[in-house]
Formats: structure tokens, sequence, C-alpha cells
């Protein structure tokens, strides 16, 4: 068994740990955690790296073509590696829930996130598994755009940072387990 890891952001000291950036963030702990060191593969248009995790070769993936054309790189290196949808875990940020809240998910909609559309499109079904951390909706006047794109404030970075935890054990466990329903109802709520 291979498992295709990807989180989503936007490539770029310009976007380090902004909001949008939390798929990557959670890529970057695990790897990190491991030891791993990306190469920047400019076929694929993607970082990446691997690893044995309880006997099965794991792939961590970091797009970069930019968040609205992420399927581009996800379908490149699924059928590269010949994976199928069922063998790929998406992380990436949701405006729909309150900072440092986790979603699990075996499929679904894109629910307006241009990431998902772009891998919904190109990899031609919702059928793939995905962890949705909360970032919240901008208070003020500002704009959605400039709000995925800004840094977190203090407060929220902390909290951020204990959920890129809990996500971190939940990929382990579901890569310990193999079984997704079961981490969805160990880790959702």
């Amino acid at each position: 068994m291979v498992k295709m890891i990807v989180g989503l952001g936007n490539p770029g000291e310009k976007y380090f740990e902004t909001r949008h950036n939390v798929g990557f963030m959670l890529i970057d702990k695990m790897c990190k955690e491991q030891n791993l060191k990306f190469t920047t593969d400019k076929i694929f248009q993607a970082e990446i790296t691997s690893t044995f995790l309880n006997e099965e070769k794991v792939y961590f993936v970091k797009p970069t073509t930019f968040m609205n054309e992420s399927g581009k790189a996800v379908h490149a290196l699924l059928s590269y590696y010949g994976l199928n949808s069922e063998d790929l875990l998406v992380i990436y940020d949701d405006l729909d829930m309150e900072v440092g809240k986790i979603r699990l998910r075996a499929k679904g909609s894109a629910g307006g996130h241009n990431g998902i559309k772009s891998i919904i499109k190109h990899i031609g079904t919702q059928e793939f598994k995905r962890i949705k951390i909360g970032i919240g909706r901008p208070q003020n006047k500002t704009t959605i755009i400039h709000y995925v794109l800004g840094k977190f404030v203090k407060e929220d970075y902390v909290t951020i940072l204990n959920t890129l935890d809990r996500v971190d054990n939940a990929v382990k466990y579901y890569l310990q387990f193999k079984n997704f329903e079961q981490t969805m109802q160990q880790y959702n709520g």
C-alpha cells in the first residue's frame, strides 16, 4: 500500500505560515519530525519527499502551482506513482470553521475552496479523503483574499499550532490503522 498526503498552500516566503498555508504547515511539521528533506520537482510542480511509515510508502507533497492550480500537481503525481484517489489525503484550510477546529471527510464537494475545486477537476472525482483545518472568517471589513493570505494573529497562531499537533496525530493514526472511517470517529468532533 502507498499513500500520498498533500498539504495545500502557496509557495514562497511571502506566503509562509499564512492562513491559506495550513496544509503546507502540517506537511512541514510531519516531515521535520521524520527529518525528511524535500526535493522540488519542476515537472510535477511540487515539493516532494517520501518515507516508510508502518511498512507503507508515504509521499508528502506540497504543490508549487499556487493554490488554484493544485490539481495539476496532484493529478500528475497520482498518475506517475500509479495511485488513485483512494490513496490520496489532502489537508487544507476552511473559512467556514472556527480557528483550530478540524473536520475529516472521506469525500465531498469543494465547498468553495479553489484548491479542492482544482483537484476535483483534474482527478475527475470528489471521492478522496481530506482534513479541513478551520481558519475562521474575517471579523472586520477585510476581504477574503487578504484574510486567507494574511498571517495568523498571535492568539490564533497558538491555536493553530495545537491544531496541527492534533492533525499530525490523526494522519499518523490513519497511516497506522489504515482505516479512515475509524480515524474520522476518533478525531471528528
